[in-house]
């Protein structure tokens, strides 16, 4: 007589647990014209709670812990911090003038923040509140970035065409490097040995090696039936293992989906007008994007490379973050 397998109910009910409880999370969404945050399910994909904020929200971040939400409140002149369990803002951290884009150093206590009308990069002790350095860079900053180390922060000044390399020791710049015009994000790779800088206007990605600051890329875009004028890299995801890179291409309302050994597009993916950041969900097999034209967010499908849904938020949806759901 053969052997019969039974599937026992219980491991089945905790391997649906686990699928389920990997994937469970929320994306949190500035809206910039309507000064609230929209948090969308990252499993029902539907917009859950609306968060009202300071003037004009842009970059947004969240603690290691996930207990504590950092928005740049760009027009209010400020960081506010907001517990994302009931949608309350703390306190507000000093930012210098007019914070677009800040990175969270890997120690999960200092703010480095990029000052756009000050050319300025802020430094901002959470814990105590307190400036603990204002450091000189290009003109107009606005993409920031840290190490994996947490030894270098990067700014990108768009006017300047600069990304500017600072030692988080000494709070000093130890390097600038040339990019195509209006450089806007910037990204380290998980394992720190390169960093990746998007130029809006020049339509470009700069690939940089860590060790000597020296350029070892540069990846072009082309969309078929659209202008070259309207294809305008901005914000940009790695994959797991940084095997590739989302791209968010601006006006030309497409994603271009970049192989990071080689720094060949392999495909571009149609999502909403002015498409602007993104954010991974827990196990990145979904992206959400932020097209700030449309007032929406597209959902696209990892593995097969298309989008899934459109979610209605607010007006001029700008940055993207995950929180794993709360128990």
């Amino acid at each position: 007589m053969p052997l019969r397998r039974f599937a026992c109910p219980l491991l089945l009910s905790m391997a649906v647990f686990i699928a389920t409880d990997v994937q469970a999370g929320e994306i949190w969404v500035t809206n910039e014209k309507d000064d609230t945050v929209s948090v969308i399910d990252a499993d029902t994909l539907e917009v859950i709670e609306t968060y009202e904020t300071g003037e004009r929200p842009r970059g947004i971040t969240f603690s290691k812990d996930f207990s504590r939400l950092y928005i740049c409140a760009s027009d209010s002149d400020t960081v506010q911090v907001m517990d994302p369990n009931t949608g309350r803002i703390l306190h507000d951290l000093p930012s210098g003038e007019d914070p677009e884009q800040f990175v969270l150093h890997p120690d999960d206590r200092h703010l480095y923040i990029a000052n756009e009308d000050d050319a300025i990069t802020t430094v901002v002790d959470t814990e105590t509140r307190q400036v603990v350095a204002q450091i000189d860079v290009g003109i107009e900053p606005e993409g920031m970035a840290v190490s994996p180390d947490g030894k270098i922060a990067i700014t990108t000044s768009e006017t300047t065409n600069m990304a500017h390399w600072i030692d988080t020791d000494t709070k000093e710049l130890f390097a600038n490097t040339l990019v195509d015009s209006r450089p806007r994000h910037a990204e380290f790779v998980k394992d720190g040995t390169q960093m990746w800088v998007s130029s809006e206007i020049g339509g470009t990605i700069t690939v940089f090696d860590v060790a000597t600051q020296a350029e070892i890329a540069k990846i072009s875009f082309e969309v078929d039936g659209v202008h070259p004028d309207r294809v305008q890299p901005v914000g940009f995801e790695f994959t797991n293992g940084d095997t590739h890179a989302f791209v968010a291409l601006g006006p030309s309302n497409h994603v271009a989906v970049v192989n990071a050994e080689t720094f060949e597009v392999e495909e571009y993916i149609l999502v909403g007008r002015r498409v602007w950041h993104m954010a991974f969900n827990a196990d990145r097999s979904r992206l959400f994007t932020t097209n700030g034209v449309s007032g929406d967010v597209t959902v696209i499908d990892v593995a097969s490379r298309t989008p899934e849904k459109s979610i209605k938020v607010g007006r001029f949806p700008w940055g993207a973050a995950f929180r794993p759901k709360p128990e």
